[in-house]
Protein backbone atom coordinates (compact mmCIF):
# COMPACT_ATOMS: atom_id res chain seq x y z
CA UNK A 1 0.00 0.00 0.00
CA UNK A 2 1.49 3.54 -0.90
CA UNK A 3 1.52 6.07 1.90
CA UNK A 4 0.48 9.78 1.10
CA UNK A 5 0.96 13.18 2.88
CA UNK A 6 -1.96 14.54 4.50
CA UNK A 7 -0.99 18.66 3.14
CA UNK A 8 1.92 20.10 4.40
CA UNK A 9 0.91 18.60 8.01
CA UNK A 10 3.93 15.79 7.92
CA UNK A 11 1.06 13.17 8.32
CA UNK A 12 1.85 10.27 6.42
CA UNK A 13 -0.61 7.51 5.99
CA UNK A 14 -1.88 4.93 4.11
CA UNK A 15 -3.14 5.95 0.54
CA UNK A 16 -6.50 4.64 1.32
CA UNK A 17 -8.14 4.51 4.72
CA UNK A 18 -10.93 2.34 6.25
CA UNK A 19 -13.73 4.40 7.56
CA UNK A 20 -15.21 2.25 10.49
CA UNK A 21 -18.63 4.21 11.44
CA UNK A 22 -20.47 1.36 9.66
CA UNK A 23 -19.25 -1.31 11.82
CA UNK A 24 -21.53 -0.05 14.86
CA UNK A 25 -23.74 2.76 13.51
CA UNK A 26 -25.79 4.20 10.30
CA UNK A 27 -26.13 1.22 8.15
CA UNK A 28 -28.55 -0.81 10.32
CA UNK A 29 -27.61 -3.62 12.95
CA UNK A 30 -23.63 -3.19 14.33
CA UNK A 31 -21.59 -6.07 12.92
CA UNK A 32 -20.79 -8.67 16.04
CA UNK A 33 -18.07 -7.81 17.81
CA UNK A 34 -14.81 -10.33 17.40
CA UNK A 35 -16.34 -9.96 13.04
CA UNK A 36 -15.73 -6.85 13.30
CA UNK A 37 -12.05 -6.68 14.79
CA UNK A 38 -11.05 -9.45 12.61
CA UNK A 39 -12.15 -6.97 9.50
CA UNK A 40 -9.95 -4.49 10.88
CA UNK A 41 -7.02 -6.47 11.36
CA UNK A 42 -7.12 -8.01 7.97
CA UNK A 43 -7.10 -3.67 7.00
CA UNK A 44 -3.65 -3.55 8.89
CA UNK A 45 -2.37 -6.96 7.25
CA UNK A 46 -3.02 -5.37 3.95
CA UNK A 47 -1.50 -2.12 4.62
CA UNK A 48 -4.11 0.19 6.00
CA UNK A 49 -2.22 2.81 8.97
CA UNK A 50 -5.21 5.27 8.82
CA UNK A 51 -8.29 4.23 10.73
CA UNK A 52 -11.42 6.79 10.99
CA UNK A 53 -14.01 6.89 14.10
CA UNK A 54 -16.32 9.29 16.41
CA UNK A 55 -17.44 9.20 19.64
CA UNK A 56 -20.84 9.54 18.02
CA UNK A 57 -20.40 6.30 16.59
CA UNK A 58 -22.38 4.11 18.50
CA UNK A 59 -22.16 6.56 20.55
CA UNK A 60 -18.68 5.67 22.02
CA UNK A 61 -19.41 1.79 20.93
CA UNK A 62 -16.83 2.17 17.80
CA UNK A 63 -13.99 4.11 19.55
CA UNK A 64 -13.76 0.82 21.98
CA UNK A 65 -13.68 -1.41 18.98
CA UNK A 66 -11.22 0.36 17.35
CA UNK A 67 -9.15 0.65 20.42
CA UNK A 68 -9.33 -3.12 21.28
CA UNK A 69 -8.51 -3.99 17.80
CA UNK A 70 -6.03 -1.95 17.06
CA UNK A 71 -3.74 -2.04 20.70
CA UNK A 72 -1.42 -4.57 19.15
CA UNK A 73 -0.41 -2.55 16.42
CA UNK A 74 -0.90 1.05 17.77
CA UNK A 75 2.73 2.33 17.58
CA UNK A 76 2.40 1.61 13.35
CA UNK A 77 -0.80 3.35 13.22
CA UNK A 78 -2.70 6.84 12.91
CA UNK A 79 -6.12 7.00 14.59
CA UNK A 80 -8.81 9.78 13.64
CA UNK A 81 -11.78 10.57 16.38
CA UNK A 82 -13.74 13.66 16.42
CA UNK A 83 -15.67 15.60 19.13
CA UNK A 84 -18.75 18.00 18.79
CA UNK A 85 -21.76 16.75 19.23
CA UNK A 86 -23.85 17.21 22.36
CA UNK A 87 -23.36 14.23 24.84
CA UNK A 88 -21.71 12.15 21.58
CA UNK A 89 -25.55 12.08 19.84
CA UNK A 90 -25.78 12.96 16.92
CA UNK A 91 -29.52 14.02 16.77
CA UNK A 92 -29.14 16.53 20.08
CA UNK A 93 -26.87 19.07 18.45
CA UNK A 94 -23.74 20.84 18.18
CA UNK A 95 -21.09 21.03 21.33
CA UNK A 96 -17.64 21.97 20.90
CA UNK A 97 -17.50 24.24 24.35
CA UNK A 98 -13.94 23.77 25.19
CA UNK A 99 -14.82 22.46 28.37
CA UNK A 100 -16.66 19.90 26.40
CA UNK A 101 -13.55 19.00 23.34
CA UNK A 102 -11.32 18.11 26.80
CA UNK A 103 -14.14 15.61 28.10
CA UNK A 104 -14.24 14.15 25.00
CA UNK A 105 -10.35 14.14 24.03
CA UNK A 106 -9.91 12.08 28.03
CA UNK A 107 -12.90 9.63 27.36
CA UNK A 108 -11.57 9.26 23.95
CA UNK A 109 -7.69 8.62 24.64
CA UNK A 110 -9.19 5.49 27.32
CA UNK A 111 -11.66 4.16 24.81
CA UNK A 112 -8.59 3.81 22.18
CA UNK A 113 -6.17 2.61 24.71
CA UNK A 114 -3.96 5.34 23.68
CA UNK A 115 -1.87 8.22 25.11
CA UNK A 116 -2.61 10.24 22.25
CA UNK A 117 -5.09 10.65 19.32
CA UNK A 118 -3.10 11.74 16.66
CA UNK A 119 -6.22 13.49 14.56
CA UNK A 120 -8.81 14.90 16.33
CA UNK A 121 -11.38 16.80 13.87
CA UNK A 122 -14.54 18.67 15.12
CA UNK A 123 -17.45 16.40 13.78
CA UNK A 124 -19.39 19.49 12.80
CA UNK A 125 -19.35 23.40 13.12
CA UNK A 126 -20.85 24.73 16.07
CA UNK A 127 -22.26 27.88 15.16
CA UNK A 128 -22.43 28.74 18.81
CA UNK A 129 -18.92 28.51 19.89
CA UNK A 130 -16.44 30.52 17.62
CA UNK A 131 -14.30 27.97 15.78
CA UNK A 132 -10.79 30.25 16.98
CA UNK A 133 -11.98 28.82 20.47
CA UNK A 134 -12.33 25.32 18.63
CA UNK A 135 -8.96 25.77 17.09
CA UNK A 136 -7.30 27.27 20.51
CA UNK A 137 -9.01 24.61 22.58
CA UNK A 138 -6.96 21.85 20.37
CA UNK A 139 -3.86 23.79 19.76
CA UNK A 140 -3.85 23.78 23.96
CA UNK A 141 -4.13 19.65 23.40
CA UNK A 142 -1.42 19.30 21.37
CA UNK A 143 0.60 21.05 23.33
CA UNK A 144 -0.35 19.04 26.13
CA UNK A 145 0.81 15.90 24.33
CA UNK A 146 -2.56 14.39 23.69
CA UNK A 147 -3.31 15.30 20.25
CA UNK A 148 -1.01 15.02 17.21
CA UNK A 149 -3.01 17.14 14.57
CA UNK A 150 -6.18 19.24 14.18
CA UNK A 151 -9.06 18.36 11.71
CA UNK A 152 -12.32 19.83 10.17
CA UNK A 153 -15.15 18.01 8.65
CA UNK A 154 -17.82 19.73 6.79
CA UNK A 155 -16.51 22.95 7.01
CA UNK A 156 -16.94 25.98 4.27
CA UNK A 157 -13.83 27.49 2.97
CA UNK A 158 -14.00 30.80 5.85
CA UNK A 159 -14.28 28.25 8.35
CA UNK A 160 -11.15 26.58 7.43
CA UNK A 161 -9.18 29.60 6.81
CA UNK A 162 -10.16 31.48 10.71
CA UNK A 163 -9.15 27.94 11.76
CA UNK A 164 -5.82 27.46 10.70
CA UNK A 165 -5.14 30.74 11.49
CA UNK A 166 -5.09 30.03 14.85
CA UNK A 167 -3.40 26.18 14.84
CA UNK A 168 -2.66 24.47 11.63
CA UNK A 169 -5.37 22.25 9.83
CA UNK A 170 -3.74 18.94 9.13
CA UNK A 171 -7.28 17.69 7.23
CA UNK A 172 -10.75 18.28 6.13
CA UNK A 173 -13.01 15.49 6.19
CA UNK A 174 -15.98 15.92 3.95
CA UNK A 175 -17.99 14.30 1.39
CA UNK A 176 -16.73 14.13 -1.88
CA UNK A 177 -16.95 11.29 -4.80
CA UNK A 178 -18.23 11.20 -8.52
CA UNK A 179 -21.70 12.30 -7.27
CA UNK A 180 -20.68 14.27 -4.76
CA UNK A 181 -18.25 17.06 -6.49
CA UNK A 182 -19.17 20.41 -4.56
CA UNK A 183 -15.71 20.46 -3.43
CA UNK A 184 -14.23 21.11 -6.33
CA UNK A 185 -15.68 24.58 -6.45
CA UNK A 186 -14.26 26.31 -3.31
CA UNK A 187 -13.07 23.87 -0.75
CA UNK A 188 -10.37 22.26 -3.05
CA UNK A 189 -8.46 25.04 -4.10
CA UNK A 190 -8.69 26.74 -0.40
CA UNK A 191 -7.12 23.08 0.82
CA UNK A 192 -4.61 23.59 -1.78
CA UNK A 193 -3.74 27.00 -0.70
CA UNK A 194 -3.30 26.19 2.62
CA UNK A 195 -1.34 23.05 2.92
CA UNK A 196 -4.25 21.07 4.21
CA UNK A 197 -5.18 17.22 3.30
CA UNK A 198 -8.56 16.21 2.49
CA UNK A 199 -10.16 12.83 3.60
CA UNK A 200 -13.23 11.83 1.69
CA UNK A 201 -15.69 10.06 3.51
CA UNK A 202 -18.53 8.78 1.81
CA UNK A 203 -16.29 7.84 -1.48
CA UNK A 204 -18.35 5.68 -2.94
CA UNK A 205 -21.34 7.45 -2.66
CA UNK A 206 -22.80 5.42 0.55
CA UNK A 207 -22.32 2.41 -1.38
CA UNK A 208 -24.33 3.27 -4.02
CA UNK A 209 -21.26 3.64 -6.99
CA UNK A 210 -20.44 0.00 -6.17
CA UNK A 211 -23.47 -1.03 -8.42
CA UNK A 212 -24.88 -3.34 -5.27
CA UNK A 213 -27.76 -1.21 -4.52
CA UNK A 214 -30.43 -0.63 -7.24
CA UNK A 215 -34.38 0.84 -6.99
CA UNK A 216 -35.77 -1.99 -5.22
CA UNK A 217 -33.00 -2.49 -2.69
CA UNK A 218 -34.57 -2.37 0.69
CA UNK A 219 -32.21 -0.98 3.30
CA UNK A 220 -33.09 -1.79 7.35
CA UNK A 221 -34.89 0.02 9.37
CA UNK A 222 -32.40 1.86 10.92
CA UNK A 223 -30.32 2.40 7.84
CA UNK A 224 -29.98 5.91 7.84
CA UNK A 225 -30.17 5.80 4.28
CA UNK A 226 -33.83 6.05 4.39
CA UNK A 227 -33.93 9.62 5.14
CA UNK A 228 -31.62 10.12 2.60
CA UNK A 229 -33.70 12.24 -0.57
CA UNK A 230 -31.12 10.71 -3.00
CA UNK A 231 -31.91 7.34 -1.49
CA UNK A 232 -35.47 7.42 -2.43
CA UNK A 233 -37.04 4.84 -4.87
CA UNK A 234 -36.94 7.40 -7.72
CA UNK A 235 -33.98 9.28 -7.30
CA UNK A 236 -32.01 5.66 -7.74
CA UNK A 237 -33.99 4.83 -10.56
CA UNK A 238 -32.65 8.18 -11.89
CA UNK A 239 -29.30 7.72 -10.54
CA UNK A 240 -28.68 4.10 -12.06
CA UNK A 241 -27.51 5.61 -15.62
CA UNK A 242 -24.25 7.14 -13.43
CA UNK A 243 -23.50 3.64 -12.22
CA UNK A 244 -24.13 1.92 -15.45
CA UNK A 245 -21.81 4.19 -17.12
CA UNK A 246 -19.12 4.10 -14.77
CA UNK A 247 -19.51 0.08 -14.71
CA UNK A 248 -18.75 0.19 -18.64
CA UNK A 249 -15.58 2.42 -18.23
CA UNK A 250 -14.29 -0.59 -14.80
CA UNK A 251 -14.96 -2.72 -17.80
CA UNK A 252 -12.43 -1.25 -19.71
CA UNK A 253 -9.97 -1.85 -17.19
CA UNK A 254 -10.85 -4.77 -16.04
CA UNK A 255 -11.93 -3.36 -12.33
CA UNK A 256 -14.90 -2.89 -10.75
CA UNK A 257 -17.47 0.20 -10.40
CA UNK A 258 -16.04 0.67 -6.99
CA UNK A 259 -12.05 0.58 -7.75
CA UNK A 260 -12.74 3.01 -10.35
CA UNK A 261 -14.31 5.34 -8.18
CA UNK A 262 -11.78 5.37 -6.09
CA UNK A 263 -8.93 5.41 -7.85
CA UNK A 264 -10.61 8.47 -9.37
CA UNK A 265 -10.33 10.21 -6.56
CA UNK A 266 -6.75 9.47 -6.15
CA UNK A 267 -5.88 10.74 -8.97
CA UNK A 268 -7.20 14.33 -8.19
CA UNK A 269 -4.79 15.46 -6.01
CA UNK A 270 -1.75 13.43 -3.83
CA UNK A 271 -3.03 14.69 -0.82
CA UNK A 272 -6.57 12.94 -0.72
CA UNK A 273 -6.56 9.91 1.30
CA UNK A 274 -10.44 8.48 1.14
CA UNK A 275 -11.73 6.53 3.53
CA UNK A 276 -14.30 3.98 2.35
CA UNK A 277 -16.14 1.45 5.12
CA UNK A 278 -17.44 -1.55 4.97
CA UNK A 279 -18.17 -4.30 6.82
CA UNK A 280 -17.15 -7.47 4.40
CA UNK A 281 -13.67 -9.08 3.66
CA UNK A 282 -14.65 -9.37 0.43
CA UNK A 283 -14.80 -5.63 -0.13
CA UNK A 284 -12.16 -4.29 1.40
CA UNK A 285 -9.23 -6.28 -0.43
CA UNK A 286 -11.97 -4.82 -3.80
CA UNK A 287 -11.52 -0.98 -2.47
CA UNK A 288 -8.00 -1.46 -1.58
CA UNK A 289 -7.50 -3.20 -4.93
CA UNK A 290 -8.40 0.55 -6.52
CA UNK A 291 -4.60 1.85 -4.89
CA UNK A 292 -3.05 -0.14 -7.54
CA UNK A 293 -4.70 1.62 -10.70
CA UNK A 294 -3.01 4.34 -11.84
CA UNK A 295 -5.61 6.26 -14.26
CA UNK A 296 -3.79 8.90 -16.84
CA UNK A 297 -4.84 12.15 -17.96
CA UNK A 298 -6.31 10.60 -21.07
CA UNK A 299 -8.53 7.81 -18.96
CA UNK A 300 -9.72 10.80 -16.66
CA UNK A 301 -10.66 12.86 -19.25
CA UNK A 302 -12.75 10.26 -20.56
CA UNK A 303 -14.04 9.67 -17.69
CA UNK A 304 -14.98 13.65 -17.29
CA UNK A 305 -16.86 13.37 -20.73
CA UNK A 306 -18.48 10.08 -20.13
CA UNK A 307 -20.28 10.97 -16.65
CA UNK A 308 -20.52 15.05 -17.88
CA UNK A 309 -23.53 14.70 -19.42
CA UNK A 310 -25.48 12.62 -16.40
CA UNK A 311 -27.23 14.50 -13.65
CA UNK A 312 -27.61 13.26 -10.07
CA UNK A 313 -31.03 13.31 -8.89
CA UNK A 314 -32.01 13.75 -5.34
CA UNK A 315 -29.95 16.19 -2.51
CA UNK A 316 -27.35 14.84 -0.11
CA UNK A 317 -29.31 15.47 2.68
CA UNK A 318 -32.86 16.45 4.29
CA UNK A 319 -32.86 19.89 5.27
CA UNK A 320 -32.42 19.38 9.04
CA UNK A 321 -29.09 17.58 8.11
CA UNK A 322 -28.16 19.85 5.53
CA UNK A 323 -28.11 22.59 8.19
CA UNK A 324 -24.89 21.34 9.26
CA UNK A 325 -22.73 21.22 7.24
CA UNK A 326 -20.90 23.86 5.00
CA UNK A 327 -20.74 26.31 7.96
Amino acid sequence: MQKRQLGRSGLEVSALGLGCMGLSFGYGPATEKQAAIALIRAAVERGVTFFDTAEAYGPFVNEELLGEALAPFRDKLVIATKFGFEDGVSLRGMDSRPERIRAVAEAALKRLRTDVIDLFYQHRVDPKVPIEDVAGTVKALITEGKVRHFGLSEANARTIRLAHAVHPVAALQSEYSLWWREPEAEIIPTLEELGIGFVPFSPLGKGFLTGAISATTEFDSSDYRNIFPRFTSDARTANQALVDRLGEIARQHGATPAQIALAWLLAQKPWIVPIPGTTKLHRLEENLGAAAITLSAGDLADIERALAAIAVIGDRYPAHLQQRVGR
